[in-house]
């Protein structure tokens, strides 16, 4: 489909009328053209499989301590107003035989996010998806977030934020693995140069 052939350009016209404006005006002649790439790309998660970007990148190993990826930033839009929530998730796994490579765990994060989402679903995708490939002993992931429909609508909260937790297997019935996850997404990256 070609830029000008994309049905979301009219849909946009549209509302920009409905809110009072024109769209023929200087200024906004071609906001229909930018909000239809923006929404295609922040969206884009719908065009990908999860389960395909980590079985690309599947190892076989005896490692079976926890691997984990954390502060990894993700854009997404809650799916109630179409506004913007971000923040990082954190995400951890204990290896059954099987490891995915690390660049996989941030690729399927922000995968799942470019769709319309609510962070707690967001959160059981992310594990959904690791314990349906891997199959590991356990899952843990946490998702920490700002959500500006809080932010600029309603409860207008400048200052809160949303966390959210999916904790399977080995992270979920043992107490210490629970709370070594916990204590390793505390820590601040220190600077390796």
């Amino acid at each position: 489909m070609s830029e000008s052939d994309d049905p979301v350009q009219g849909l946009v016209r549209s509302v920009l009328k409905e809110i009072g404006e024109d769209p023929g005006r200087d200024g906004l002649q071609r906001t229909p053209l930018r909000v239809a790439k923006a929404l295609r790309f922040l969206t884009e998660g719908y065009e990908q499989d999860p389960v395909a970007i980590l079985n690309n990148a599947l190892f076989d190993v005896s490692y079976d301590e926890m691997v984990l990826v954390k502060d990894i930033d993700f854009y997404s839009l809650c799916e109630h107003h179409m506004l913007p929530f971000f923040g990082r998730a954190h995400v951890a796994y204990i290896p059954n035989g099987k490891v995915v490579g690390l660049s996989k765990l941030p690729r399927l994060t922000q995968m799942l996010a470019r769709r319309l989402q609510v962070q707690e679903r967001l959160t059981t995708q992310i594990a959904d998806t690791i314990e349906e490939v891997l199959s590991p002993r356990g899952v843990a992931v946490v998702v920490e977030a700002i959500h500006l429909c809080m932010m600029m609508r309603g409860v207008e909260q400048q200052n809160a934020f949303a966390i959210t937790s999916s904790m399977r297997g080995a992270f979920q019935v043992d107490p210490k693995t629970r709370s070594e996850f916990m204590e390793l997404i505390r820590h601040t990256k220190q600077s390796f140069a």
